[in-house]
C-alpha cells in the first residue's frame, strides 16, 4: 500500500524522517516541507520529491505527515492536518503543554486517526529487548547528556532531552508518579540547561534523572536495579547487559555468583521502525505504540517538574 506522506520540517531529524519515507515500501513521499526553501529543495531533491515552504499547500494532497518543526509551532501544524483527515505523527515533545495535547487527541479520535508521537528511544532494539527482564524495579538510574545544540534553545532541557526517558519511566515502571524533587540550571541558554529530578511512584520505585546540555560527549544511559537482578542499557551504544544472581543462590559469596548476559541485538534504525509502526498503524487501524496519550502524559510531567524546579 502506498500512502501519500509528508515531512513538515526538514531540520536535523525531519530530513531522516524524509529519507526513511522515501525509502520505506508502504510510502509514497509526496513533499517537504520547510519554512527556508533552500533548505525544503535540498532535502526534497536529496529525496526526489517536491518541495513547498506553507505545508497548508499539501492538505488534500496527502494521507499522513510527520511534524518535525520546532516543538513551538508542533500544536499549530498538527491540528489543522487532523482537521483535514491527515494521520500525523509528531515529534517530541508532543506539545508545550497538556491542553493542547488533549485537543489533538481529541481531534484525531473524532475522526479516526492515527496520531502518534515521537518517543523514538522506545524503538530502540536495547530498550526492546530489555522490556522482558523488568520486573518490580526498586531503583532507576537515568542519565542523558549531551552538547549544547542552539536549534533547541527555544525549549529547556526537560522538555528537549529528558522528555525521552519521562517515557520510558512510564513504560517500564507502570505505575504513576506520586511525588517528586527537581533541580535545575541555566547556564548557556535562557531556560534549563541541566536537570536532576527524583521520582517516587505509586509502587515504591524510585528514579533519579539527569539531563544535560552542557556535555562534551554524549552519554546516555539507564541502570534499572530490581529484586535479584540488575539491567543496564546504553541508548546510544545500543546495547544491553543484564546483572542477576545464579539460580539455586540465596546468597551472594562472590562475584562467580553473577550471571551475566549481553544479548546480541539487531542492528535496527529505531527512527525506521517508528515511522514503521507509524504506517502500519494506518493500514491496519490499530492503535499506535506510543499514541498522543502516552505523549500527553510524559509533557504533563515534564511541565509540572518545570513549575515546581529550584532554579
Amino acid at each position: 500500500m502506498n500512502i501519500r506522506t509528508a515531512v513538515i520540517g526538514a531540520g536535523s531529524l525531519g530530513q531522516h524522517h524524509a529519507r526513511i519515507l522515501s525509502q520505506h515500501p508502504n510510502s509514497k513521499l509526496e513533499f517537504v516541507i520547510d519554512a527556508d526553501g533552500k533548505r525544503a529543495e535540498k532535502i526534497a531533491k536529496a529525496n526526489k520529491t517536491n518541495c513547498l515552504i506553507d505545508f497548508n499547500d499539501i492538505i488534500g494532497k496527502i494521507d499522513a505527515a510527520v511534524v518535525a518543526v520546532p516543538t513551538p509551532f508542533h500544536y499549530q501544524v498538527a491540528k489543522p492536518l487532523l482537521q483535514n483527515g491527515v494521520h500525523c505523527l509528531v515529534e517530541k515533545p508532543f506539545t508545550l503543554n497538556v491542553q493542547e495535547a488533549e485537543e489533538l487527541i481529541e481531534i484525531a479520535s473524532a475522526k479516526n486517526l492515527i496520531l502518534q508521537v515521537g518517543h523514538v528511544e522506545r524503538f530502540n532494539p536495547a530498550v526492546i529487548a530489555a522490556a522482558p527482564f523488568i520486573n518490580n524495579p526498586k531503583f532507576i538510574e537515568v542519565n542523558r547528556l549531551g552538547p549544547y545544540d542552539p536549534k533547541t534553545n527555544q525549549i529547556g532541557v526537560v522538555l528537549d532531552l529528558m522528555i525521552h526517558d519521562l517515557d520510558i519511566l512510564f513504560y517500564l515502571v507502570k505505575d504513576k508518579v506520586v511525588s517528586f524533587e527537581a533541580h535545575g540550571a541555566k547556564i548557556l541558554s535562557d531556560t534549563e540547561d541541566i536537570a536532576k529530578v527524583r521520582l517516587k511512584y505509586a509502587n515504591g520505585c524510585v528514579a533519579d534523572v539527569s539531563a544535560s546540555r552542557v556535555t562534551l560527549e554524549k552519554y546516555r544511559k539507564i541502570r534499572i536495579f530490581q529484586p535479584d537482578s540488575y539491567v543496564s542499557i546504553d541508548y546510544a551504544g545500543k546495547n544491553l547487559k543484564i546483572y542477576s544472581k545464579k539460580a539455586g543462590k540465596e546468597k551472594m559469596t562472590s562475584l562467580f555468583d553473577i550471571d551475566i548476559k549481553k544479548p546480541k541485538l539487531p542492528p535496527n534504525e529505531p527512527l525506521f521502525y517508528e515511522i514503521d509502526n507509524f504506517l502500519t498503524n494506518i493500514i491496519d487501524g490499530k492503535k499506535p505504540t506510543i499514541a498522543g496519550e502516552q505523549g500527553r502524559d510524559a509533557v504533563e510531567l515534564a511541565v509540572n517538574i518545570l513549575k515546581n524546579m529550584v532554579l
